[in-house]
This record gives structure tokens, sequence and C-alpha cells, in this order.
């Protein structure tokens, strides 16, 4: 099972890359929590249907790094590299990369390996997309492998995903506001953090409980809310005034 997204983490005093403070990420993460909702739930949907290695990288308009899921295999990988949530995914940052390309030319950018300078990615194939709503660019969306083989593969889901989330997120801002339903404290905790984008190990870790707990937890909301995922929680919830 891969691990969804790292908690924020400043980088050390010798990283040359560029990343948000804690206070800024916080609010950062709070104006694109429907986006960062949205972009895990079509992951989820699509990793089960992957076999190689996959990475794949959302950030805000800025190139802000929002979110990120990966393969079991590359988790060493991506702890042992300077690859955080906050880190801005630039030029100035860390060198030229697909999403940096991606936010020059502002159209979809396929990077190979040899052209990419960060040393993290020097064995990558990535394809980063703009997530565009009408003229404004909301974001990027970056789709990446080691595994030649899965490229065509991989370039395909990422020209198909923006639509599913851009869909869904015309769908979430159209829908007019609702009365709220009574949440406990603990449960408005777990709803905010789950807008947040964290998994269910990442809520268990922060709160201190079991992931059983949180799933009990994530059950409750969502009958309260009437709803069946994490996508139309955090709608819901946002509706009601609660995010």
């Amino acid at each position: 099972m891969s691990e969804k997204k790292d908690a924020f983490h400043q980088p050390s005093s010798n990283s040359a890359a560029v990343f948000t403070t804690q206070s800024q990420f916080e609010q950062i993460v709070q104006n694109n929590k429907q986006l960062i909702t949205i972009f895990q739930e079509c992951i989820d949907n699509i990793k089960e249907h992957l076999s190689g290695t996959y990475l794949f990288f959302l950030t805000d308009e800025d190139g802000v790094l929002l979110a990120m899921d990966y393969c079991q295999e590359l988790q060493e990988v991506v702890r042992k590299s300077e690859i955080r949530l906050g880190m801005y995914l630039t030029e100035e940052s860390c060198g030229v990369n697909a999403v940096s390309e991606a936010m020059a030319h502002r159209t979809p950018i396929y990077l190979p390996p040899e052209e990419h300078e960060s040393p993290f990615f020097k064995n990558w194939h990535c394809f980063s997309t703009p997530l565009t709503v009408g003229s404004k660019t909301i974001g990027y969306l970056d789709v990446s492998t080691i595994n030649a083989n899965m490229k065509s593969e991989l370039i395909a889901i990422a020209k198909l995903i923006p639509g599913n989330m851009l869909s869904s997120l015309q769908n979430l801002s159209e829908a007019p506001p609702l009365d709220p339903v009574p949440l406990t404290e603990r449960q408005l905790h777990v709803l905010r953090l789950i807008a947040q984008g964290q998994t269910v190990k990442s809520i268990a870790l922060k709160l201190n409980i079991k992931e059983c707990t949180v799933n009990h937890h994530k059950k409750i909301i969502f009958e309260k809310l009437g709803v069946q995922s994490s996508t139309e929680a955090v709608s819901v919830a946002s509706r009601m005034s609660y995010l």
C-alpha cells in the first residue's frame, strides 16, 4: 500500500530547495482543500490498476507541492530525498523539471530523464499538465515513472485525470449552502484532517489513536453528512461552513 503523502517537513540547513513555512503551508492547504481531496480520490481509483513504479504530484498554481502518492517500492527512495510537502517545484527551487516547464509554458509537458536538472528526477519520465478552470490555472498535476515501458500508459492517465478532477471541482463549487448537522469536536477534528488530505494512517498518528478508530469516526461522519466518500464529505462540510 502506498503512502499518500508525507507530513509537512522543513528542509535541512544544507537543502537547496525552497519551502514554504509551516503556517504558510497550512493556509495554502486550507485554500486548496477541495482540490487536494479530489486529487486523492482520483488517484485512489487509478493506482490499484497500476503494476509498475509510479509517482503522482499535485501542486498549487505557484508550484507548491500539496499532495503526493507513490507505490510502496518508492517509499524509502522518497523518504531519503528532499521531496516534501510545502516544497516549491519551480526551476529556482529544484532546477528544470516537468512541473517547472509546465508552469513556464502553461501547457502539458513531457520531460525525459536526461532533461531534468534535479538529481531526484534523473531517472524519471515525467508528464506535467496545468489544471485550468476557465482562464485561471489553479494547480499542476505531475505523473512520473522510472519504468520506460509505463511511460505511454501514465501519460494517457495524466491526460484523463484533469478532466475528472475539474468536473468534480466544478460540481462542488456550484452546490448551494446546507444547514449544519451536529458533529462532535473529535468528529470535526477528523473531518478537518480529511479536508487537509491526511490519510487514515496519518490521522491516527496525529491523534494518537488506532486506524480502526479513525475509520469508525469516518463512518459516523459520512453517515451524518449523508455521503459515501471523502470528496463528498469535504464538499458537504464546506457547504455547512464547517471548513
